[in-house]
């Protein structure tokens, strides 16, 4: 039986975000977290594999202990098992430390629950938006990795290969390769499905593993937390609110107002072309 990872992360919800005008960072007290919505993608996506192969889900995530809130989320939906990993030690990781630590963690799921086969990871989250995690944990793991997949044509598992499509910037390419592989999903893979209402009572009365520093006793202190994170914000701030001129076109028709709005967008160029010489 296939055993799929997913990697989560709960981030503020952005249609709550509001920034600190003083300071220019954001409030983060009083709003609400969400799982990220890209690594909900990876989910539904293991499993839409696991209703038609079967298979074993393991979801991670690093974070606080609210962030436990997610996983239950993750179990509600179908997920079978779920680990937190969480530690003071582990606070404030940029993209490099974190992506060791989930590696680490994903390693000593392998060794808990059998040999790992596919990683889901959503593309980016919406907090950080670096895309690098993902990656990342490849990298480390020495996974072959399929990043900005908008569908999975196809899942192998006698011969072990996985094929997929990647949206690039020019086009659709068509992949395939060996498991295991790290996947980062697109919000175009799939829509994420609803929890059942047994999944619901499951979830209630779950409990995540929860692993910290000393369930990694061989864990490097150097490259967690804030001393293995490079990475240095040296200023934030908020762009400018400027105002903008509108005009509104009332015709009869469609075809009336284009040819308005056509003529003012011509008359418009010709004097930006005036001003320039």
């Amino acid at each position: 039986m296939l055993h799929i990872v997913v990697c989560i992360k709960q981030v503020p919800d952005s249609r709550e975000i509001r920034i600190d005008p003083k300071n220019n960072t954001l409030i983060r007290q009083g709003v609400p977290s969400i799982v990220n919505f890209y690594d909900m993608h990876g989910l539904e996506e293991a499993l839409r594999i696991k209703d038609e192969h079967g298979a074993r889900i393991t979801v991670v995530t690093m974070g606080p202990p609210p962030a436990e809130k997610g996983l239950k989320e993750c179990i509600s939906l179908g997920a079978d098992e779920a680990v937190l990993v969480t530690d003071r030690g582990f606070a404030g990781a940029d993209t490099l430390a974190t992506s060791y630590v989930v590696a680490r963690t994903i390693q000593k799921i392998a060794e808990t629950w059998g040999q790992v086969d596919i990683v889901f990871c959503g593309k980016q989250t919406l907090d950080g938006d670096t895309g690098q995690v993902g990656p990342g944990v490849a990298c480390r793991l020495d996974l072959e990795q399929l990043t900005y997949v908008n569908k999975v044509v196809k899942v192998d598992e006698e011969n072990r290969k996985v094929r997929v499509h990647r949206l690039l910037e020019d086009g659709v390419e068509v992949v395939e390769t060996s498991m295991p592989v790290l996947i980062t999903a697109l919000k175009e893979l799939n829509k994420v499905r609803r929890a059942s209402l047994p999944g619901m009572v499951r979830a209630a009365r779950y409990k995540p593993t929860v692993w910290t520093t000393a369930d990694f006793p061989d864990l490097e202190k150097a490259k967690i937390g804030l001393k293995g994170s490079p990475t240095i914000v040296s200023k934030t701030w908020v762009p400018e609110i400027k105002s903008v001129k509108t005009q509104m076109i009332a015709y009869d028709s469609p075809e009336a107002a284009a040819a308005q709005l056509a003529d003012q967008l011509w008359s418009k160029e010709i004097q930006t072309l005036l001003d320039w010489t």
